[in-house]
């Protein structure tokens, strides 16, 4: 059977449990937790290796077994293993089974067993585990599709970055692990991993990711695990990574932070009424003090990276112009990094609809170099350019001119401007009001031409965008005067 037919095979299953109250992204967790059983089986019998499972709790505890009792023994297992601190207890982080129904869960685990994993090679076992990651981005509108960037976006980015097989690479909001598999496979391609002890550190130690969502930190594990990354332990682990800075830097960063609003948490007082407070993060190495978490995460990232590292963050459009701590990161990341390059990409690339995000470029420069930004890129994406996630969804093709533009990381003195391309010198982005790098110069067709305005899903998306950032704008100003 091929990948695709495979992938249809196991997905339609889910359909069938949706019925029973079970989400696409419960049903992912126990496929993730039985293709590891079944795979365990696998090569103990191929390789002759030992398992890396107890007796009691491997496949063939679980295997012809039907009814209440394998609904025990399946739980048995979960419990079992979510407890270990290796690679398993992350691959089984919090596993609980999800699925009520023994005979339903007996027919999911004939489903796993009638297929041979192991004779499949990594690629295509990779490919399959995507596959199931983007349906059920595509199908969850909230949740997992938060988590999915497109693929052609996280592919040109790390082109683009180009990390080295001897790079650490990091992601602190590592989602399902896009950018991690996408710097793995581009930095294996290079002829320096084609030293064994190269290749070993590259698999094994090169590559870290955390994200806060234990269920997440899963998905993650296991596509990593299934693209044959990772040694005894992990490379991605559930944390908070806004806490603090570990004690860890970074030579690549690739990461796109989830969007939303300012981080808050909610307490009940002694009267029963709930109140919500803004949940801040206090760190010696953060210029500025805020709620904004995508400020935080960029100020974690430029914390995290070393001298002379490279950094490529999706970012959303408040993050350039919102005054105050926004104003203040902004002038710390003209001033002590290269920001050299920004990205405006277009709505409808994302899951949620009418987000205005992009791709902030910069590298670390070493402390007392002066003013690390000379010149700032900006390729507009955006303008004139409409995308949906099916009829019209973003393609590499698509990013073909901002490639040739960017061109080779060691030429930027080479680059050329363009109609969506232009150069903001240091001087003139200091005086622009607030440091406001909102920037934008090619005329909207839109304004002009009725035939060319974007669908009312996304218009109204885009209203309910701006009367939130309104509202957080209100909410501050409030806040002051209070």
């Amino acid at each position: 059977m091929n990948e695709q037919a495979l992938v249809a095979k196991v997905w339609n299953y889910a359909h069938v449990l949706r019925d029973d109250g079970v989400s696409y992204g419960d049903y992912l967790g126990q496929i993730s937790f039985l293709l590891f059983l079944k795979m365990d089986k696998e090569r103990t019998e191929a390789l002759g290796e030992a398992s890396a499972l107890p007796a009691d709790a491997n496949w063939d505890a679980l295997a012809g077994k039907a009814g209440e009792e394998l609904e025990r023994t399946y739980r048995r297992i979960l419990e079992t293993l979510s407890r270990r601190t290796d690679i398993v207890g992350t691959l089984f982080l919090k596993a609980e089974n999800k699925i009520g129904d023994p005979a339903k869960l007996q027919r999911l685990v004939t489903l796993i067993g009638a297929e041979t994993w192991m004779g499949l090679n990594v690629d295509v076992k990779g490919t399959i585990y995507e596959g199931l990651l983007e349906r059920n981005a595509g199908e969850v509108k909230s949740g997992a599709g938060q988590y999915f960037t497109p693929r052609p976006l996280i592919e040109v980015i790390t082109q683009l970055v180009d990390p080295e097989p001897e790079h650490t690479v990091h992601d602190p909001a590592v989602g399902t692990g896009g950018f991690l598999l996408a710097a793995y496979e581009h930095m294996k391609a290079k002829p320096a991993a084609r030293d064994r002890k190269v290749a070993k550190a590259l698999r094994e130690e090169k590559l870290s990711g955390t994200d806060i969502v234990a269920e997440v930190v899963r998905l993650c594990a296991m596509n990593l695990y299934l693209h044959g990354i990772g040694g005894a332990v992990s490379p991605v682990r559930q944390a908070d990574a806004l806490l603090d800075r570990g004690d860890q830097s970074f030579d690549v960063i690739l990461t796109n932070p989830p969007f939303g609003k300012r981080q808050s948490f909610r307490i009940v007082r002694e009267d029963g009424g709930i109140d919500s407070e803004r949940q801040d993060y206090v760190r010696d190495d953060f210029t500025v003090t805020t709620g904004n978490k995508q400020l935080n995460f960029l100020q974690h990232i430029m914390s995290i990276l070393k001298v002379g590292g490279s950094a490529a963050v999706v970012m959303p459009d408040n993050v350039l112009f919102e005054g105050g701590a926004g104003e203040a990161l902004r002038k710390r990341l003209l001033e002590e990094f290269d920001f050299h390059t920004l990205l405006r990409l277009p709505t409808g690339i994302f899951y949620s609809q009418g987000v205005k995000a992009n791709v902030l470029f910069f590298d670390r420069v070493a402390p007392g170099s002066g003013i690390g930004t000379r010149e700032l890129w900006v390729y507009d994406l955006r303008t004139n350019q409409r995308f949906t996630l099916r009829e019209r969804p973003l393609k590499r093709s698509d990013l073909d001119e901002f490639v040739a533009c960017y061109g080779d990381k060691r030429k930027r003195l080479e680059r050329q401007e363009t109609d969506r391309f232009r150069r903001f010198e240091y001087e003139e982005l200091a005086k622009r009001d607030k440091l406001n790098l909102d920037i934008f110069w090619l005329k909207d067709a839109s304004a002009t031409d009725p035939d060319s305005l974007p669908p009312p899903a996304e218009l109204a998306a885009e209203i309910v965008d701006s009367l939130e950032t309104a509202l957080q704008m209100f909410r501050s100003v409030a806040g002051k005067l209070a």
